[in-house]
């Protein structure tokens, strides 16, 4: 999927979602890594019998290449669609029926696999996760009937969502060479295309136990992972490390802009891209302090010039999640009667109003606090435990930095917020796409 991954959890995986866990503090971490180079990071909490299982694949569409985008998506999809010993369809009947249930997602950078489910079902659970590993089926008629559902999401994702369409036109022109430039999704004629070579290949290269992070954190002990992860995925073998990404993305001199006709658009969409550092960067926390004080509540920077003046009826601020360096985007709607050249003057002299004066003391106390709260109420719940220590782990390279960015927070100054705003809001390193009905 794209930046807004799906969160259809069942009523299991919301309860869980609900339940209160011990306050999660590095020394409660353990870790092992299986001989076959897969990382498992294991907390043990008894707040509620149920466990969760986070499998981090490094693997997204930065990892394709044109001729052949959209197979980390499609190998989403494929992994729910039967192997050597759990057939067609039965990875969701046996967990359903051991309590549990799960979803997934795909990014750029990562496609993530989570299973949420009684702790007495834990085996199992490895049982069929060390089955779509080492086996996965990659059957021609489930390809041809996948194929189809995937072309299919793309074609009503982009009719039925503005900033769908609207982001792939500006990713493809923020971007010269490097693989962000393309869709998650893919292109459908590269989907139409894919041969049963290319998925062969392309799952043997990426779905490597040496290539993924695993984070169990529940009703479960140590041991019991230990155990079961030596017993089920233990002898899959390694692989060759998968290729790196090669490209760098050449920098940006200028402005660049892109104009995106939708007719049935009743006010114009606006997107800015503006280029940033990679997510393990110095000023990783400053931007994300940055897009709060933008754009994060109705107190926000830009809800108060936008929404609050009646210029824009819906304003967001949102960075994926970057191995590479990407980009920050500001999305923003129209209101009624609202030119996309008033709103586009008006997003902009905010941002520039910003980057000239800084920001207020008070600004950044307020959205500190916001940080910290939204941070320790994640680890609150075994889910935001296991999501955030399998995002430090797989993008900072370590989950220990997960407990320094309380610090990280608290070590920030408005002359730091001033500074990264001067550093990426700049014209030069900007793309401005719109989505209208026509152009004005």
């Amino acid at each position: 999927m794209n930046w807004k991954t799906r969160l259809l959890a069942g009523s299991l995986g919301l309860a869980m979602l609900a339940g209160p866990v011990q306050a999660l503090t590095v020394d409660k971490v353990n870790h092992f890594t299986l001989g076959n180079g897969m990382k498992f990071l294991v907390v043990e909490s008894r707040a509620i019998p149920n466990a969760n299982f986070y499998v981090f694949w490094k693997v997204g569409s930065r990892n394709e290449a044109l001729g052949a985008t959209g197979l980390s998506h499609f190998f989403e999809h494929m992994m729910f669609n039967g192997a050597s010993k759990y057939g067609v369809k039965q990875f969701d009947r046996v967990m359903e029926a051991k309590g549990g249930t799960n979803n997934a997602y795909t990014t750029t950078d990562v496609t993530v696999y989570t299973n949420w489910f009684p702790a007495t079902s834990l085996e199992t659970i490895f049982d069929l996760e060390g089955d779509r590993i080492a086996s996965l089926t990659i059957d021609p008629k489930m390809v041809e009937s996948e194929r189809g559902v995937v072309i299919s999401e793309r074609t009503t994702g982009l009719e039925n969502s503005n900033f769908r369409m609207l982001d792939e036109e500006v990713m493809s022109v923020a971007f010269l060479a490097h693989p962000y430039s393309w869709p998650v999704l893919g292109f459908e004629s590269d989907i139409k295309a894919w041969t049963q070579a290319d998925l062969r290949h392309y799952f043997d290269t990426y779905y490597a136990p040496n290539n993924a992070v695993t984070v169990v954190v529940g009703d479960v002990t140590f041991d019991q992972v230990k155990k079961f992860a030596e017993q089920y995925i233990g002898p899959i073998p390694a692989r060759a490390k998968p290729p790196a990404v090669r490209t760098v993305e050449p920098e940006q001199r200028g402005e660049r802009r892109v104009f995106v006709k939708k007719a049935s658009v009743t006010t114009p969409n606006l997107q800015f891209a503006f280029k940033t550092p990679a997510i393990n960067h110095p000023d990783y926390y400053a931007l994300e302090v940055l897009q709060s004080i933008l754009a994060e509540g109705k107190t926000s920077r830009l809800y108060r010039a936008l929404v609050d003046q009646r210029l824009a009826t819906e304003v967001e601020v949102y960075a994926p999640e970057t191995f590479d360096p990407g980009v920050l985007n500001v999305f923003v709607v129209a209101a009624e009667g609202v030119s996309a050249a008033k709103l586009e003057k008006a997003t902009l002299a905010e941002m520039d109003k910003l980057v000239r004066n800084g920001i207020s003391e008070q600004e950044l106390q307020k959205v500190r606090k916001l940080k910290l709260i939204q941070y320790y109420r994640q680890l609150e719940t075994i889910n935001g435990q296991a999501s955030l220590l399998g995002k430090y782990e797989t993008f900072f390279g370590d989950y220990r930095k997960l407990f320094d960015a309380p610090k990280a927070y608290e070590a920030l100054s408005v002359a730091d917020i001033k500074a990264v705003a001067a550093k990426y809001l700049k014209k030069s390193q900007r793309t401005v796409g719109v989505l209208a009905a026509k152009e004005e």
